[in-house]
């Protein structure tokens, strides 16, 4: 599979390297700054007026709003950063997790306490075509 990056082609992987910093500045900017107790109130009061303080991408406001968590990261979000509006939200690290993996909260803790996903299928896209 010919890819521009050879990132591109592991399966659920989104590299946040010097070029989706600079494309998700502002977003993890905002997320940055939940974490004063004053703006995670003025968040919550009024969510599209305190967006308004950041100068995100349409995409990007829209993956707040809808706490597109894997679309943040597509975006240039940072998981570090953007982990501070699930905290927002009551949600964990691993709450955020589990909803990225597409599964349960449990389903996720129980597959990490097991060692994770299996190497098998998830190394390379490639793999995926030899069936």
């Amino acid at each position: 599979m010919a890819t521009s990056d050879p990132f591109d082609d592991i399966p659920g992987t989104t590299l946040f390297d010097a070029k989706k910093s600079r494309e998700g500045y502002h977003l993890n900017m905002f997320c940055m700054s939940l974490m004063s107790a004053e703006n995670r109130a003025a968040f919550k009061a009024d969510e599209e007026a305190y967006l308004d303080r950041f100068p995100m991408t349409p995409a990007q406001r829209k993956t707040v709003r809808e706490r597109d968590w894997n679309g943040m990261l597509q975006l240039g979000g940072n998981i570090y950063y953007t982990s501070k509006l699930a905290a927002c939200d009551g949600l964990t690290f691993q709450n955020i997790a589990a909803i990225m993996t597409g599964s349960t909260q449990e389903q996720y803790a129980e597959m990490m306490l097991k060692g994770g996903r299996p190497i098998a299928g998830n190394r390379s896209r490639s793999e995926w075509k030899r069936g």
